[in-house]
């Protein structure tokens, strides 16, 4: 700056000392175009970093560190950045996503109308849940985000994949043990349970593969919203309310019916996740629903296939004679509208996570009011 300062003197007496007009001009050029380059580089550079910006991802973790630890070890937006290996293991499982599951073994060992609660009918049921949550959720999340490397490295860089501080050897040798863990799990229950037929073994297997394709090219089941999704919905409520009812009793053609009517429920729930990856999705082109309809239809289609699903079984329930439980059913169902328009309406990607831990509670006590009424 001092020497920018010290050359206008310089120019000036060269301007007033000098008659030709053709030196003068001379002379002065260079200064305009010097400051012309000048001007040039600071928009230029102001311009990088406002596109840098923008490209930043929503909940980021913040620079030097900082993050929610709990974010981090549920596998949440916004965790801390970790380097041990072993938070990082438990990351990609997205414990978070655990809880559906595991209330699914519950909702059908009430299903089979013969859960007792003696120790032998507990561990049994905590080991259900130990195969559907930890161990064959945890490798569809880490094998969902083993194939979805390149879109979270648009939407999500920071996670662990993308980001490098897990290699790509320790993630598929985590995929293998979780999924041979979870299907020797299904196996020991099958035995545990008495079974002729090792129902629990294929069911775990079934949803292996459906993680599979819906995940891996060339299937790749999330490239269609609406495929993609409703399998995701029956994986998080028909399959493990299946095996929580075969544990303990029969699986009936009616309960499966039952529940894939339920799993259109799920597959709302499914479509919330969608948002936050509009733009890694479209890059990468997948058709979910908000890529394929655009966000306003699609946070109605959102709304509208969690609530008239319920309101449809509350009307079988009603038509089964079991006018209390409808009742309890449709109960449960307002406090979820009430949370949609307050969050999930109003701005599907800032509250999604508020959205999710204010509703998906009372979808929850839903299936279990459900699973109630049809083991009597």
């Amino acid at each position: 700056m001092a020497s920018l300062l010290n050359s206008v003197p310089s120019i000036k007496l060269s301007t007033f000392k000098n008659n030709n007009p053709l030196r003068s001009s001379h002379i002065s050029s260079p200064f305009c175009l010097s400051l012309s380059q000048r001007r040039l580089v600071v928009r230029a550079t102001e311009t990088e970093k406002e596109a840098t910006k923008a490209r930043v991802p929503d909940k980021a973790p913040a620079a030097g560190g900082g993050g929610s630890s709990i974010n981090q070890i549920l596998g949440i937006k916004g965790a801390k950045q970790e380097t041990d290996k072993w938070k990082i293991r438990v990351q990609l499982t997205k414990p978070v996503t655990w809880p559906p599951l595991i209330w699914g073994v519950v909702c059908g060992a009430a299903a089979s109308g013969n859960f007792h609660w003696t120790p032998e009918d507990v561990a049994k049921s905590i080991v259900c849940m130990l195969m559907s949550g930890p161990f064959l959720t945890g490798y569809t999340q880490t094998i969902n985000d083993w194939y979805d490397r390149e879109i979270d490295a648009i939407n999500e860089p920071y996670r662990p994949i993308p980001s490098g501080v897990i290699s790509e050897q320790e993630v598929i040798t985590q995929i293998w043990v979780l999924l041979l863990g979870g299907l020797g799990i299904a196996g020991i229950l099958d035995v545990w349970a008495g079974h002729d037929f090792p129902v629990i073994f294929y069911l775990a297997l079934g949803g292996s593969l459906l993680s599979y394709i819906y995940s891996a090219p060339p299937l790749k089941l999330k490239q269609n919203g609406w495929i993609g999704n409703f399998a995701l919905g029956a994986s998080y409520i028909s399959l493990p309310w299946w095996a929580g009812q075969a544990l303990f009793g029969t699986l009936t053609p009616d309960i499966i019916v039952l529940t894939l009517l339920y799993s259109i429920a799920g597959l709302g729930i499914a479509i919330v996740n969608d948002f936050k990856s509009i733009e890694g999705d479209r890059a990468m082109g997948l058709q979910s629903l908000p890529v394929a309809f655009g966000s306003e239809a699609a946070k109605w289609i959102c709304v509208g296939a969690i609530d008239i699903t319920q309101i449809s079984v509350a009307g079988y329930l009603l038509g089964a004679g079991k006018p209390y439980y409808a009742f309890a059913l449709l109960g449960l169902i307002a406090p979820q509208v009430f949370f949609q328009f307050k969050y999930f309406l109003k701005d599907p990607v800032k509250y999604d996570v508020k959205y999710q831990a204010s509703a998906q509670p009372f979808l929850i006590l839903g299936l279990l009011v459900t699973a109630l009424a049809t083991s009597h």
